[in-house]
């Protein structure tokens, strides 16, 4: 037998779970054949073992794994694996060959094609919360669900620090699952916007301390985060070193204006440029580079 997506995809969603009820995963996780044929977790040493998973996230099979579901556990082991002890943080931005993730009006659909797509849903139903900015709430009115593959709601936030976007924006009024508002403590005690939760963090900046609120978010249990946009929401968090990975999806089109994706401090030599070490990955006719920025 081999390892088909359909199952790996399974497992994966089983990894997930498991990972946030215990306060540490059995090193390696062993994982096997059920009664129904389905994989699951099995108890170390079980005859049925098919595959074993360290916690670096490096895996091995005792079956044949087919290239398609062996790019399922590269790509996706990482988040479903975070819990309390290894918080797991990934960024992601959909670009031209030219570097713009939208027109100057910020137009964005569809950069990108539906295998990228697709590939979002997964990791919004294997991570805990959504991040996304301002912008791309203004911008697109987007519902960050999993509506495209089988898995859980992630919580959905929104870092607003002053507090612009309206009340009747669609994840505001939408109940699919929960929205926290993050922005500035003093702005907190305003009104709550339709459904959605508010967090304030105090700050004495331009901008609120992404630090403190990734502390505030694995307080609620929320360990798997990933930020899905917009370029400058995702350029801050690469700016202040707390991404694990960083993937970007670059499709075969030139925009040649509009809004670039990564924005960080000028640099004088390419030296000083980052050199992360990365995989590449096809998906349709776009081309995802799925960076490691941290072991």
């Amino acid at each position: 037998m081999e390892l088909a997506p359909d199952q790996v995809w399974r497992l994966l969603l089983e990894l997930r779970c498991a990972s946030r009820a215990l306060e540490t995963l059995p090193d390696p996780v062993s994982c096997g054949l059920t009664g129904d044929g389905q994989l699951a977790l099995v108890p170390a040493g079980d005859a049925a073992t098919l595959i074993e998973i360290a916690s670096n996230s490096f895996w091995t099979a005792r079956v044949p794994v087919p290239q398609t579901s062996a790019e399922l556990l590269d790509l996706y082991l990482p988040m479903a694996l975070a819990n309390r002890q290894r918080p797991f943080t990934l960024a992601h931005l959909g670009q031209s060959l030219d570097g713009r993730i939208a027109t100057v009006g910020g137009a964005s659909r569809h950069i990108n094609g539906p295998e990228n797509l697709t590939h979002l849903h997964r990791l919004r139903a294997l991570c805990d919360a959504i991040l996304v900015g301002a912008s791309t709430v203004e911008c697109d009115d987007p519902q960050l669900t999993t509506r495209r593959v089988t898995g859980p709601q992630p919580v959905r936030v929104i870092i607003d620090p002053h507090r612009r976007l309206t009340a009747e924006r669609y994840l505001f009024q939408d109940q699919t699952t929960r929205t926290l508002l993050v922005c500035a403590e003093g702005l907190a005690d305003q009104p709550r916007p339709g459904h959605a939760e508010v967090m304030g963090i105090p700050h004495d900046g331009p901008r609120l301390p992404l630090r403190e609120i990734l502390r505030r978010l694995h307080e609620r249990g929320l360990f798997g985060l990933f930020v899905e946009g917009g370029g400058l929401t995702v350029s801050s968090f690469l700016e202040a070193g707390l991404l694990d990975r960083l993937q970007i999806a670059i499709a075969p089109l030139v925009i040649g204006s509009g809004r670039p994706g990564i924005t960080l401090p000028t640099i004088e030599d390419l030296s000083q440029g980052l050199h992360p070490r990365h995989r590449r990955y096809v998906m349709g006719e776009d081309v995802l580079f799925d960076c490691q920025l941290r072991n």
